[in-house]
């Protein structure tokens, strides 16, 4: 099972939602990327927000579409979408995608990173993503080998550790291979890597690592 979870960033930033229309999708909106569904006729199973910001004749179309509405108060201790993402974790998907996350506030995309971090231990056998129109960020904890094929609509791949060290970090199939690096918080020597054939691997032992595939428009 696959979910998509939309939240309600900038609308210009979302990808054709058109590539991820496949069987077995569950779709869930986010605040406003409720709207951004239902405007593009996809009807989300869930909703999730406190819907402060859109207007009567929205929320009446919200309610009209969606069977199961969740409203949370403005004013809580977690985001909309830290409770739509424990919701959706909850069922166990093999891959979940956050779609809307990105390209307006700064504090709401390093929110987001923060959040996946802090759960990554909970994802279990999920795998999470964040994408726009423009970017796929994903968060891997080792030990990890993992094969990823080459997308020419993202093609360019850095990698940024998010623990003190990540070990024995390996690329084989890219540009600029590695073998067994230690990869150091804060060291960029990892940005800007492509795929020299149709695929390739990466993998390490041990730490956490954001993986961010993108294209340059």
């Amino acid at each position: 099972m696959k979910m998509i979870l939309v939240a309600g960033g900038p609308e210009r930033e979302l990808p054709d939602l058109k590539s991820f229309e496949e069987t077995d999708v569950h779709w869930i909106g986010i605040d406003r990327g409720t709207l951004y569904l239902l405007h593009r006729g996809i009807k989300p199973q869930a909703a999730f927000g406190d819907f402060d910001s859109i207007t009567a004749e929205e929320w009446d179309l919200i309610k009209k579409e969606v069977e199961s509405i969740h409203t949370f108060p403005a004013e809580k201790d977690e985001t909309d979408l830290e409770l739509a993402l424990q919701w959706a974790l909850s069922f166990k998907p093999g891959h979940l995608t956050i779609l809307g996350a990105t390209g307006g506030r700064l504090d709401h995309f390093f929110g987001t990173v923060s959040l996946l971090t802090n759960n990554q231990l909970a994802f279990h056998d999920t795998e999470v993503e964040v994408v726009d129109r423009q970017n796929r960020l994903a968060i891997y904890q080792g030990p990890l080998k993992k094969r990823v094929e080459n997308d020419t609509d993202y093609k360019y791949f850095s990698f940024f550790p998010v623990t003190k060290e990540v070990k024995e970090f390996t690329l084989e199939g890219f540009k600029y291979p590695l073998t067994n690096h230690t990869v150091q918080l804060g060291s960029t020597l990892y940005v800007s890597n492509e795929l020299i054939g149709e695929s390739g691997t990466f993998s390490f032992t041990d730490g956490i690592l954001i993986m961010v595939r993108s294209s340059d428009d």
